[in-house]
């Protein structure tokens, strides 16, 4: 068969060959243009990094030299790190975190999804008022709540200590709001069956509710991990005792405007270390990150 045979056809081809052409040429004009879009996002939001971690390798007075030294001429290697252990009781700073934000998870995620099943699955007297309420704790700044937080704890006599540190962030609207939104998606039949089955409520949750909450759970672990990992302004009003600081507050020993030379590479070196948990917390768990913020689009 020729194009002398079908010239119809020829034309056709004619016709089409170079539309496919632009199509493609197109394409990939726009895959160009959206690849150099993203890299550009990326070198803006990856800079701060860099010059975080390159900056715990230079030398003290290249950390502020105009103009900025992207590359450490003089290379200290660990040796700002060293320092920073020798300074102040790092490794205290460290426990302190963890033990903070680990306890804020497990008790947060637990009392979120028990709260969020009970007003997703449960119909009684003015649910819908007490979710509202909750929810409007929500646009309610921090510092707000500040002074008559800090007054509460202090007439339990919870300041400087763990209990003063830890219990007021125990409590998340967002998790309670977060943990209902899935829980709508889970089959009341289950439910149903395991009451036929003679379960209580706190046995159907802890069986069957709460292992399908499992995506939700894990990020909002993250989330909460990173709003404790990096809560400053709380500690640093609550706290005065420094081995129960955490390593937010203790980056501020080496930066603090009143001390005779601040050492800045030192706290680059500290912050560089603090920021090792959360980096490495997302890239374990960024494909439960993820797969739970797409599935909770379930609307009550």
């Amino acid at each position: 068969m020729t194009d002398q045979t079908y010239p119809a056809l020829a034309t056709a081809n004619r016709n089409t060959s170079p539309t496919n052409a632009s199509v493609k040429t197109q394409r990939l004009a726009n895959q160009i243009m959206l690849f150099a879009i993203a890299l550009v996002v990326t070198i803006v939001f990856a800079f701060p990094i860099y010059f975080m971690v390159s900056s715990s390798f230079k030398a003290e007075n290249e950390v502020l030299a105009s103009p900025v030294h992207i590359i450490p001429e003089d290379f200290q290697g660990i040796a700002q790190f060293q320092k920073a252990f020798e300074t102040v009781p790092l490794g205290r700073y460290f426990f302190n975190s963890f033990l903070t934000a680990g306890i804020d998870v497990v008790v947060t995620v637990f009392f979120s999804a028990l709260a969020g099943f009970g007003f997703a699955k449960y119909d009684f007297r003015g649910r819908r008022i007490f979710f509202f309420f909750i929810l409007t704790t929500m646009t309610i700044p921090f510092q707000v709540l500040l002074v008559p937080l800090f007054i509460e704890v202090r007439s339990f006599g919870w300041d400087d200590s763990y209990a003063g540190l830890i219990v007021p962030g125990i409590m998340n609207a967002f998790g309670v709001f977060m943990m209902r939104q899935f829980a709508y998606g889970i089959p009341d039949e289950l439910m149903d069956a395991a009451r036929i089955d003679g379960a209580s409520e706190f046995r159907i949750f802890w069986r069957i509710v709460f292992p399908l909450l499992a995506p939700a759970s894990a990020s909002l672990s993250i989330i909460i991990f990173l709003w404790s990992w990096n809560n400053f302004l709380w500690p640093l009003i609550v706290i005065k005792n420094q081995d129960l600081a955490p390593i937010q507050v203790g980056i501020t020993a080496f930066t603090q405007a009143h001390s005779a030379e601040p050492q800045w590479a030192v706290a680059m070196a500290v912050s560089t270390l603090a920021t090792l948990p959360v980096a490495f917390l997302f890239i374990f768990f960024q494909r439960y990150f993820i797969e739970g913020m797409t599935m909770g689009g379930v609307k009550g």
